[in-house]
């Protein structure tokens, strides 16, 4: 199956779901976070968002580990034991009554849970290249954005329902039932041909190969900016609605309706992107991204809160250029490092993961009383973004002349 323009719908709904466990295991989790955190003696409501961005710090390292093994392997394997160390993570996470454990358990989801989100980005490259492989990827990232729509509503409910113990539990046994459709219909993307043969220095061999490729690396630069802005608002958001706002009622429907701006400009980036071209498309929403948060830094420099609507309409904008982003990024990234697809995932989860947490820890922590410093986190990434692009577009320019 490799590199053919032809639409699978189970694998496509597959790679989706692989990917989907991740997004339910940090947004299902937010409307408990209060909770998690008075049950485990947290007094710095702040500090709550460590349970959402330490799972991304798992996530990246993770993937170091599992993407090169999968070239060596093949995929399935690699996927069955990332998430036995689900598993084992999610039963600390529910037993324990220490968040510094409860932590630890988060960041060891993140591990197990990079498998299948990093392995299903390889299964695209392993069967499909060039903009239909950016299509492929936009359609999985729509489905997958789908996840936050209903996550906060439903782990709100199972709160009200029984406890906060009660979203891990669900997790995972829609895990293992993902698990046991991929046991039962995913074919190995990855032929006994095309793996590569397994040595110590496969890995640096690998780093120093996908370091050669300056465009994979600058794609995968812009990636860290977007995610680690994005990751900002995922880890204050129950924060900024519920505590700045007075919203706790409607966090769950707020975070769905802003969730669907993001999946519209997936679904519209799947339809263009073949006709369009993904760079000139990432290149335009990296520029609107910029001037959407910057316009709003103008506006609201006192500082002071606007009304909920006009903060919802600034949101959905933003996250309306977020959503064709996501796909673009990883798939410009992705589209030289096909001989090397596993490990090439891998490195690019990684470092825009790795940029992403301190970026985001570090601008979390003055979302506090005002939602200024989000937007002012959006416009210096989206500046940062816009000059790497301006930079590799030049590169070409001169290449082609």
């Amino acid at each position: 199956m490799q590199n053919n323009n032809t639409f699978k719908f189970e694998f496509v709904a597959l790679m989706a779901s692989l990917m989907s466990i991740v997004a339910l295991s940090i947004d299902a989790l937010l409307p408990a976070l209060p909770e998690i955190g008075s049950a485990l003696g947290v007094t710095n409501p702040a500090n709550n968002q460590l349970l959402i961005t330490m799972i991304f710090l798992g996530l990246g390292f993770g993937q170091l580990l599992f993407g090169p093994l999968s070239d060596s392997f093949g995929r399935k394997p690699i996927v069955y034991i990332g998430f036995i160390v689900f598993i084992i993570a999610s039963i600390i996470c529910v037993t324990t009554k220490n968040f510094e454990m409860m932590i630890l358990g988060r960041v060891l989801q993140g591990v197990g849970l990079s498998s299948p989100r990093s392995l299903s980005i390889s299964m695209i490259r392993d069967s499909y290249s060039g903009n239909y492989m950016a299509k492929i990827l936009s359609i999985v990232v729509m489905f997958f954005i789908l996840v936050p729509v209903v996550a906060p509503a439903l782990g709100q409910f199972l709160i009200n329902l029984y406890n906060w113990e009660s979203v891990f539990y669900f997790n995972l046994v829609f895990g293992i039932l993902i698990m046991i459709w991929f046991w039962l219909r995913q074919p190995e993307t990855l032929g006994k041909d095309k793996r590569i043969k397994f040595t110590s220095h496969l890995f640096i061999d690998g780093t120093k190969e996908f370091f050669k490729h300056k465009d994979a690396v600058a794609f995968t630069l812009i990636s860290g900016f977007i995610t680690g802005s994005f990751m900002v608002y995922l880890s204050t958001s129950q924060q900024i609605f519920q505590e700045q706002y007075n919203l706790a009622d409607m966090f769950p429907y707020i975070f769905a309706s802003l969730a669907i701006s993001v999946g519209l400009a997936t679904f519209l980036n799947s339809r263009f992107v073949v006709k369009y071209g993904m760079m000139k498309i990432a290149y335009v929403s990296c520029i609107a991204y910029a001037i959407i948060s910057i316009l709003y830094v103008v506006i609201f420099s006192s500082g002071e809160n606007p009304s909920i609507a006009i903060l919802l309409t600034f949101f959905a904008l933003q996250f309306f250029a977020v959503g064709f982003l996501f796909g673009n990024l990883r798939a410009l990234a992705m589209q030289p490092l096909g001989h090397i697809a596993g490990i090439g995932a891998a490195i690019n989860g990684f470092v825009s993961t790795v940029m992403a947490v301190p970026i985001a820890n570090y601008i979390g922590g003055f979302v506090s009383t005002s939602v200024l410093p989000l937007f002012i986190g959006f416009s210096i990434f989206g500046i940062l973004s816009f000059i790497v692009f301006i930079i590799v577009k030049r590169k070409v320019t001169i290449i082609n002349a």
